[in-house]
């Protein structure tokens, strides 16, 4: 996210011989992650005696830390440390985390002893063993923080040329391939990691990501002679926090009654735009008071934190304009962190795919990532040119509607996970199952996949509808806060879940109830909770229809002209590596 670079120039350093290395890095680091999510609630209440709502409010708490701080990572990697040290610092941090964890399954004296429903007392978890479990969770978070926003750039560098833009295309297929590797990597980890543990165990189960993320941080130091490192600079982020403290500081300075180009602080060598009149208050940030004082000989700021130049300002415009609809997102990544719940459910029912072959419980969210792969591409492919005759829209619908399409089918998607669940609880009660959580269900786990088909079909539609509308609205210097929002916004809905979680476990509980969120799902009420989940993302969409209202029809997203249109086509390596 820096706006400026500066490369070492190593003739002989970079291109294509250093992809294996990057490529190799991050899929190994992303089938090592991405496989120890789907089954740590299950781990969570078999070691740690946990129920099913506080796993699933640490998960949600994991999740929050690995997200927020994608944006400190990217910070210090832009301003200090660079991005070849943060990926490998942070790929070190990632193994030392999964080590710990792995630990915690194979010393006995690190975890509590697993306890059945039906077992009076139960061996309590010390501080100790919580304290082993959380520094392996921090650990894992910092390397995911530093790792995210900086390998992919990281990659772009080894191939971009200033002096050859020819170039630009074999950085168009490095992107293309970085995605497919993660695609398949997560596909991988949500598949083969879960059957290993479902198949081999716990010590096993966390070994073999262990081995992978070694191996993921062997191959990239291997390959450190031969990179390209960028040499750290000014960070966007920091540039808009400089903004923020230099207008605060200001607060008291009066503005000039009319606006003229001495008043301001220019960017050097840039043509001379007048300040916009939203947001005015802002304007004193770029304000200069006292030449003599606030400039160099040279022009430029002698105190950035006193005085700014108008491109930050008006930067920080855009992001404040951008909030109303950021937040219309967060419930939709609410909806999506059901996951641990899911895999309750499934784990009762009959996941018998063929009569040789069942499905791990875990693995069901494989069925989301095939129903976003498959919607994106029949949108691009198909829908895209049809749309666009109509609508007269080179994407076809525009980046709003998209966003709202995705609210509604995650609306949907909850409703109809009510439903099931409810026709599931009714037969586990009817066949006897009430008070034995693990019992089977004579039902197919399979009618849970329409859920996660429609997920996978939301979070494509109003994921990428997002970043295109933040794209569209921003600077083209600020091109990439649009994937940094997303991440946010991720981590943000994360703790937004945990909480919801817990006080819906708190409130139902009282007076000696059985809790919504109850560990024996057959007693609980896990339909209420998703009837829930689909009322609110109702309300939220009622909110997103508010807020368009808020940006009026010519804030969609597609308000540029054409020629400014064409020079900020969306950019799909900004796209959040999430899924």
């Amino acid at each position: 996210m820096a706006t400026e670079t500066q490369v070492e120039e190593y003739p002989r350093k970079g291109g294509l011989r250093t992809m294996p290395f990057i490529i190799l890095n991050e899929s190994f680091e992303r089938i090592a992650s991405y496989g120890l999510g789907p089954n740590m609630i299950i781990y969570l209440m078999t070691y740690y005696n946990m129920s099913a709502a506080t796993g699933t409010s640490i998960i949600g708490i994991w999740n929050t830390l690995s997200s927020g701080l994608a944006i400190v990572g990217a910070i210090i990697s832009d301003s200090y440390w660079g991005r070849f040290k943060a990926v490998a610092l942070g790929s070190i941090f990632t193994l030392i985390g999964m080590i710990i964890l792995w630990l915690t399954a194979t010393i006995p004296q690190l975890n509590s002893l697993s306890c059945s429903q039906f077992q009076h007392v139960c061996n309590g978890t010390t501080a100790l063993q919580l304290a082993v479990l959380f520094s392996s969770f921090v650990f894992m978070s910092l390397g995911t923080g530093f790792v995210r926003p900086c390998s992919i750039i990281f990659g772009a560098d080894q191939l971009e040329k200033k002096d050859n833009p020819g170039n630009q295309r074999l950085v168009e297929s490095y992107f293309n391939w970085y995605y497919a590797s993660t695609g398949i990597s997560t596909i991988l980890a949500v598949t083969i990691i879960v059957y290993i543990q479902d198949r081999y165990g716990w010590q096993v189960g966390f070994g073999v990501p262990a081995i992978l993320m070694f191996l993921s941080v062997l191959m990239f130091l291997i390959g450190s002679t031969l990179y390209v490192k960028v040499k750290p600079k000014e960070s966007l982020l920091i540039g808009l926090l400089q903004a923020v403290v230099a207008a605060s500081r200001k607060r008291n300075t009066s503005l000039p009654l009319t606006d003229c180009d001495d008043y301001y602080h220019w960017p050097l060598e840039s043509e001379k735009v007048m300040p916009s009149n939203d947001f005015r208050c802002l304007n004193r940030a770029c304000l200069i008071q006292d030449p003599q004082r606030d400039l160099n000989p040279d022009g430029s700021s002698l105190n950035p934190w006193n005085l700014c130049r108008l491109e930050q300002v008006e930067s920080l415009k855009a992001l404040i304009r951008s909030l109303p609809m950021w937040s219309t997102g967060f419930m939709i990544f609410v909806d999506m962190n059901v996951f641990a719940f899911s895999v309750l459910q499934t784990k009762t029912m009959d996941r018998h795919l063929f009569p040789h072959f069942e499905v791990p419980a875990a693995s069901f969210s494989v069925f989301l990532i095939i129903a976003l792969t498959i919607w994106l591409t029949f949108y691009d492919r198909v829908l895209v040119p049809l749309l666009s005759k109509y609508t007269g829209r080179p994407r076809g619908l525009s980046p709003v509607t998209r966003m709202g399409i995705g609210l509604i089918v995650s609306c949907m998607s909850m409703a109809l996970t009510a439903i099931t669940e409810r026709v599931r609880r009714q037969r586990a009660i009817e066949e006897g199952h009430e008070d034995n959580p693990s019992a089977l269900v004579n039902m197919s786990a399979m009618w849970f996949v329409p859920q996660y088909a429609l997920l996978g079909v939301a979070e494509a539609t109003h994921g990428v509808g997002q970043i295109e509308f933040f794209y569209s609205l921003f600077p083209k210097s600020m091109s990439s806060v649009a994937s940094a929002m997303y991440t946010v916004g991720t981590a943000v809905s994360s703790l937004v879940g945990s909480i919801l979680v817990s006080s819906e476990d708190w409130l139902t509980s009282t007076g000696g109830k059985t809790s919504w969120l109850s560990s024996n799902i057959n007693k609980g009420h896990l339909d209420y909770h998703f009837w829930l989940l689909a009322f609110l993302s109702l309300l939220n969409f009622l909110y997103f229809l508010v807020v368009c209202r808020l940006y009026g029809p010519d804030n969609d997203g597609t308000s540029r002209s054409s020629q400014e249109a064409d020079e900020k086509h969306c950019d799909y390596r900004l796209l959040p590596e999430s899924s």
